[in-house]
This record gives C-alpha cells, sequence and structure tokens, in this order.
C-alpha cells in the first residue's frame, strides 16, 4: 500500500508517520511506501522495507500537486493548512493554501483517475453561533471566520468529488487538539493547550479569555485514531454526508484548569496568568461548544471521556510520564 501525507511536518502529520511507521500496516495491507509532503522538509522516518518519498514545496503552484499523486497512492491523508489565527490575519494566505492548494490536491487526484480513499482534515470552526446547548449532527454549518469558511469550501468539494467518483473522500471535523506538544503556534485555539502544556513544565502561561468558555477537546493521539479510523472507514455505511464531526471532550476552561490542578497540584494552577485579548476572544466566543457527535460515534470514532485523561496522553507521550516539580 502507498499512502500520501500533505501537511506531513505539522504536529498532527508527525504523529501520523510515526503511528504508521510503528504499525507498518493499513486497513490490514502492509505499507510500502509513504510519500510525505509539506512546505518544509518532513522528517524521514527509518522503515526498513518501506520507499518513503519527501516532497516539499506549495500545493497551489503550478502543477506541483500532479506530480505529488503521479504514484497513485492508495491512500491520501490532506493534512495541509493554515491554521485559524493565521488564516484569519492573512486572507490571501489562507485562502491560497486551505482552499486552492485543496482545490489543486483534489483536480490531480480527478485528473490522474484512480479514485483513492482520501481523507481530509477539516474543523469544528465550519459551525458559527449561535448555537443550541448541544449540537447536532444536522447543525447548520455556517462559518464565522475565513478559516471557518475555507475548511467548509474544502468538505463541499469533497462531497462532490466523491459523488462523482473521483475519489472515495472522508472530512474529519476534528475539534480542538489537545494538548498539543511544542512551541506554541497561531491558531487561535493555542492557549487551550498552552494552559497545560507550560505549566506542566513549569513555566507561566497566559490566559486570554474568560474561563466560562466552553470548548470540544481531544488529544493528538485520539486525532491520530481518527485518521487512521477514517482511512479504513466503509464508505456506504458513511453515506452521502462524508464529513463528520468527532467526539471529544466538552469542558469549560475553568475546569480545564481543575484538571490540572488534579493532575499536577496547585503550584501548576498558579503559573497561569489570566491576561485578556480581544482579538482572540472575538474569534473565539463565535465558536461551537458541545456536540453530539452521534453519527462519528456510531460509526466507530472514539475519544477521550474525560479532560484528566487528554492531561495524562500528554504526560505520558510527551513528557515521558513527569512533570515539572
Amino acid at each position: 500500500m502507498r499512502i500520501l501525507i500533505t501537511g506531513a511536518a505539522g504536529m498532527v502529520g508527525r504523529k501520523l508517520v510515526a503511528r504508521l511507521a510503528k504499525d507498518r500496516t493499513l486497513r490490514g495491507q502492509r505499507i510500502t511506501a509513504l510519500d510525505l509532503h509539506d512546505i518544509v522538509p518532513p522528517q524521514a522516518p527509518a522503515i526498513e522495507g518501506v520507499d518513503v518519498s519527501i516532497h516539499t514545496g506549495d500545493l497551489a503552484a503550478p502543477g506541483a500537486t500532479a506530480s505529488l499523486v503521479a504514484s497513485r497512492p492508495d491512500v491520501v491523508f490532506h493534512l495541509a493548512g493554515v491554521v485559524s489565527g493565521e488564516a484569519e490575519a492573512n486572507f490571501d494566505l489562507g485562502y491560497r493554501v486551505n482552499l486552492d492548494g485543496t482545490r489543486a490536491l483534489f483536480d490531480a487526484v480527478r485528473l490522474a483517475a484512480f479514485a483513492p480513499r482520501l481523507v481530509f482534515t477539516s474543523s469544528i470552526a465550519v459551525f458559527g453561533a449561535p448555537f443550541p446547548e448541544i449540537i447536532p449532527d444536522e447543525f447548520h454549518p455556517t462559518p464565522l471566520t475565513s478559516y471557518g469558511t475555507q475548511k467548509l469550501m474544502g468538505e463541499a468539494l469533497l462531497a462532490d468529488y466523491s459523488r462523482r467518483g473521483f475519489f472515495d473522500g472522508i472530512g474529519v471535523r476534528l475539534p480542538t487538539i489537545c494538548v498539543r506538544p511544542g512551541k506554541p503556534n497561531k491558531a487561535a485555539s493555542g492557549f487551550f493547550s498552552g494552559i497545560i502544556r507550560e505549566p506542566l513544565k513549569g513555566q507561566e502561561a497566559i490566559l486570554p479569555v474568560p474561563r466560562s468558555v466552553v470548548h470540544t477537546h481531544a488529544s493528538p493521539r485520539s486525532a491520530v485514531n481518527f485518521l487512521i479510523h477514517a482511512a479504513g472507514i466503509d464508505g456506504n455505511a458513511v453515506g452521502p454526508r462524508r464529513n463528520l464531526t468527532m467526539p471529544g471532550v466538552a469542558v469549560t476552561v475553568g475546569e480545564q484548569i481543575e484538571a490540572l490542578e488534579r493532575v499536577a497540584g496547585a503550584g501548576a494552577v498558579k503559573l497561569i496568568r489570566e491576561q485578556p485579548d480581544e482579538t482572540i476572544w472575538a474569534i473565539v466566543k463565535g465558536w461551537p461548544t458541545r456536540f453530539e457527535a452521534r453519527r462519528s460515534r456510531e460509526l466507530g470514532f472514539t475519544a477521550e471521556k474525560s479532560f484528566d485523561e487528554i492531561i495524562h496522553a500528554h504526560i505520558e507521550d510527551e513528557l515521558d510520564g513527569k512533570v515539572a516539580n
């Protein structure tokens, strides 16, 4: 089996590559080749018996996607994208990467005429306020940000190209992935991870929104599980509505902080400094809160049951099971 991953140098991309390198199989088939693409060179895993190719460049550049799909991969994971805060701050860049790059990849697959399974990472940012207390699967997507609009356009393209038989697409609407390892990025949601990640390392974190904010989260571990499951799921069982809202843990920021105290103690919580940021708040207050996610659960997608589990997953996967004293 040959697999193409765009956005392979990103956090979720790196973890997906590591998981595939560990499993050596996908959909019950042995992996024979990995094509890894990003705007910067992804790190190539050393996997005996697997041909690993590194590709760099702009997906929206003429001819870039045609060369990527020339090897006719069996599964395509399309993870590449500009994150929410950056897409809002840089209108042109967001549309070039999140819409033009996606359309270019989808068209390259269409023109190559080989119909792979294509897994597309969308976002709960496709939904916009006002919201019911729990958002059902049938709730109409009306994004209130450029990022959400770009992702919704990608979802519509994925559904139409799948309907036409150009590929067999599954859109995975990710909740906020938390706790993200590494350094903060330009995502407006970055503070959700920051208020956990930095205190666990003994460092100060900034909280720019009220503690009453409710949001849905899943760990990076769960995000990779979503993608793996989406690659192998029966398309007939999914039906024509190809974009699925993933399950997650819905908590207030205050409940996040309470979970941090239970796991790491009062000292960690004291490292969180509340500093309101109107720009971030203007974006966050239009985001969805709690999801029913009935369809995805019925199709076998699973996530953590509590925010404590999410914190423990980060400690196990990123901190060798230890927190700062």
